[in-house]
């Protein structure tokens, strides 16, 4: 029977037990989610990162929640641009999710060359590593940030506009690259351009992080959130799970060509309009109704940033089944209390906090 929207959202995507699979960033917000979802179904997965930004603590929660399954995880401590580590951890490799990246658009501003040297540099180290030991498929993270200044706010994967900071420029890069591959015609290779997704692990601390963990961090010091322009800006959030769902769909997928592919929920919601659901829902976490009072601090707009954002899935569905399975409401409420109970984890360090 053909898969319909309806029967996408109900089921989620099975995992290939019959092979292993390599994830870069593992330690990551992303990398942490996907590890744990592969391996509550039993499947083997290597791990490959340099712990640069992800974190030893993420991958203590996926230990403790996988059981004996954990067994089934080998981590290699390692650089994605290091030719040595690629290859220890592409031993017996047939599917490969790449993650390890530098985020964030004010980072890459500060720091453009060292964004382009691991995101489009080890991407492509990435790729000629994967044509090596022959993998089956591999599926790499690429960025809504590559859409650049295209005047529609809807984003369709053909049409695309001149990046606006060196991280879109980055991902552009990578994507180029991996369209490069396209004449070994052995292994199918599909980027996942993702809309601000949001979920538990996301870090909320230091100058880079996302406006989800940042503000509801804010909002549970009693602090008031920063909202850079107009707050008339829109976006397309998308929650962790849908975003694993895609990867797996991908990775079980067979391309002869390398794809782009966009991943998010198809709605647009205004900076304005996301501080109010999490106002609301801060304060009902901390059942203080103060919270509800707070108002943002307006600030210029930010260098690089785009106005409204929202994704096209038809050509998503088409090629991989993906449709969204998270309303926002839902996802927010259930994230909140993970990054309320995170704030105050972090507060009783001796370093505090900083968000």
């Amino acid at each position: 029977m053909e898969e319909t929207p309806d029967d996408t959202v109900r089921c989620r995507p099975t995992v290939d037990t019959s092979v292993r699979y390599l994830v870069t960033g593992v330690a990551g917000f992303i990398g942490s989610q996907l590890l744990q979802r592969l391996l509550a179904a039993g499947a083997e997965v290597v791990g490959l990162d340099d712990l640069s930004t992800g974190k030893m603590s993420n991958l203590d929660e996926v230990r403790a929640l996988s059981g004996t399954n954990w067994s089934n995880f080998r981590l290699v401590r390692g650089d994605i641009r290091s030719a040595a580590d690629r290859a220890e951890a592409f031993r017996d490799v047939q599917v490969v999710l790449h993650q390890a990246a530098l985020n964030s658009v004010p980072r890459s501003l500060v720091t453009p060359v060292e964004v382009a040297d691991v995101n489009t540099m080890g991407t492509l180290g990435m790729l000629r590593s994967a044509a090596e030991a022959e993998v089956q498929s591999f599926v790499y993270a690429s960025s809504s940030s590559v859409y650049g200044d295209v005047s529609d706010p809807l984003r369709i994967e053909s049409e695309l506009g001149r990046p606006l900071s060196p991280y879109a420029a980055s991902k552009r890069s990578a994507e180029a690259f991996a369209g490069s591959f396209a004449s070994l015609g052995k292994m199918s290779i599909t980027g996942l351009r993702y809309f601000n997704v949001y979920g538990a692990r996301q870090n909320a601390a230091g100058p880079y992080s996302a406006v989800i963990p940042r503000w509801i961090a804010r909002l549970a010091g009693g602090g008031r959130p920063d909202i850079y322009g107009t707050g008339l800006q829109a976006r397309d959030f998308t929650h962790v799970d849908d975003v694993v769902d895609a990867n797996l769909r991908a990775a079980a997928a067979s391309f002869a060509t390398p794809l782009a592919l966009n991943v998010a929920t198809g709605a647009m919601t205004t900076i304005t309009d996301l501080f109010g659901l999490l106002r609301e829902l801060v304060a009902e976490v901390r059942e203080d109704p103060l919270i509800r009072n707070v108002q943002p601090n307006h600030l210029p707009a930010r260098d690089g940033d785009v106005l409204s954002a929202v994704a096209s899935l038809t050509l998503s569905h088409e090629k991989i089944g993906y449709a969204p399975r998270v309303a926002l409401a839902d996802g927010l409420r259930q994230v909140v209390p993970w990054h309320v109970a995170e704030y105050d984890r972090r507060s009783r360090e001796p370093d505090g906090v900083s968000a």
